[in-house]
């Protein structure tokens, strides 16, 4: 399937999901993530959850690192750039929802790409070889480009792995995991 296909179908399985489901679903990824070999890194950028989108809940990823005494990072876009930039999840932070219901910090202590260590990476769809297909704006690609060679990119997802996606760029940056509710792949 093309990329345009695969975020249609993803978009309306995720909206069948009930808050139960998606409850249930998000905890059984973050015990599934407490099996990974990241635990000696330090720092770890996660993403906020689009509510109204039915993203993978990270709460209780973010109390399992805050639980393991990891330095969060989380980011905020630039939607006229295109780019993200990276800030350090205190006690003081404070979150606002942008435009597009994204929750972000308002300011904070930027943190640079260079120092992230491991990456939970919001998805649409993913396959079997690691590619994955947001919403199609580019920045997690761009972000992940900038990366370390050797970040780990962990993708999250309720649903398994579709066989191939037929669109993938040379830009496009595979994934090291993906984690669902039964299973982590490994590419």
């Amino acid at each position: 399937m093309f990329k345009k296909e695969l975020r249609e179908k993803y978009k309306t399985l995720r909206n069948q999901l009930s808050e139960e489901d998606l409850a249930e679903m998000s905890l059984a990824i973050a015990n599934k993530v407490l099996a990974l070999p990241v635990w000696e890194k330090t720092y770890f950028h996660i993403f906020l959850p689009i509510t109204e989108n039915k993203e993978v809940n990270t709460e209780f990823i973010l109390h399992l690192l805050f639980g393991k005494d990891k330095e969060i990072i989380i980011s905020k876009s630039n939607f006229d750039t295109r780019e993200m930039k990276h800030f350090l999840l205190t006690d003081n932070t404070k979150i606002k929802k942008n435009e597009y219901n994204i929750p972000e910090p308002v300011d904070g202590i930027e943190v640079p790409t260079n120092k992230i260590d491991v990456v939970f990476v919001p998805l649409l769809a993913y396959d079997k070889t690691g590619h994955r297909a947001g919403y199609g704006k580019g920045f997690y690609d761009k972000f992940l480009m900038e990366c370390k060679p050797d970040t780990i990119k962990i993708g999250l997802s309720f649903f398994e792995a579709e066989e191939k996606i037929q669109d993938v760029f040379e830009s496009d940056v595979k994934l090291d995991y993906c984690i669902t509710p039964n299973e982590v792949y490994e590419f």
